[in-house]
């Protein structure tokens, strides 16, 4: 008997740059599928919280590797922390996303300024 193929959508592209822009990859927030109904929001790699603040990830003592069994236990715990403000419900995600699009910078450039030069350029 042959399995039926499961189909899944595990991620989004928000943006307020249109994707035929040449730069609309970088000016593009991705929420990801990261299992168990929780979803994460990525900005050029780095995760936002629920403010839309970034981080590279759940780092513990400045990535030293625990040693004891307490220390373990403290980094475990640490990064389940990290993993219950940077995963979310996919309404939430969803909508961190597109609050944070129109705000996105790239050094001192802006979502509005590069929209500004694709209007000006006829893009």
């Amino acid at each position: 008997m042959t399995p039926e193929p499961e189909v899944r959508a595990t991620r989004y592209e928000v943006s307020c740059v249109s994707e035929d822009h040449p730069d609309a990859p970088v000016w593009t927030i991705t929420v990801e599928y990261r299992g168990n109904d929780r979803w994460a929001v990525l900005e050029r790699g780095a995760y936002l919280d629920d403010d839309g603040n970034r981080s590279w990830g759940s780092n513990w003592e400045n990535g030293r590797e625990p040693v004891t069994d307490e220390e373990l236990a403290a980094c475990r715990k640490a990064h389940e922390e990290w993993l219950d403000a940077h995963r979310f419900d996919l309404e939430t995600a969803l909508d961190i996303a597109r609050k944070r699009a129109p705000q996105m910078t790239i050094g001192r450039v802006t979502v509005q300024q590069v929209l500004a030069d694709s209007t000006e350029a006829g893009q």
